[in-house]
């Protein structure tokens, strides 16, 4: 199976420096993406600031009871673990990966992909 690689770009040196709203979701923008970072009950995501159904942007929305976060625009929820829709419509939103280090919080964003030769 093919392996994902990853250009990771430091967020912070520091959780603390994450300026989160009242709903513990940060839109911030890396490698030319606009990301929502998010302060969860097991730690820190981060996920695409767009929804893949209607294009609402994710940073307005809201986590539910059960950690999943929540389009504002039509309700529709996705869970952190896959990107999957958890109301069964079928829409994925892009998950990025979010490590935690001694030197500073890094998000991952994919390198290569379908259009990799364009570059």
């Amino acid at each position: 199976m093919h392996e994902k690689k990853y250009k990771w770009y430091k967020i912070a040196d520091a959780l603390r420096e994450l300026q989160f709203g009242e709903n513990n979701i940060l839109q911030i923008e890396v490698g030319g993406k606009k990301i929502c970072v998010v302060k969860t009950l097991n730690g820190i995501a981060a996920c695409a600031a767009k929804c893949p159904h209607a294009g609402g942007n994710m940073s307005e929305g809201f986590l539910d009871k059960n950690g999943n976060i929540v389009c504002p625009v039509h309700r529709y929820a996705f869970n952190f673990n896959n990107g999957r829709d958890v109301t069964g419509e079928g829409y994925y939103l892009k998950i990025y990966p979010v490590e935690i280090k001694e030197a500073g919080i890094f998000l991952g964003i994919e390198e290569g992909g379908l259009f990799s030769w364009l570059k």
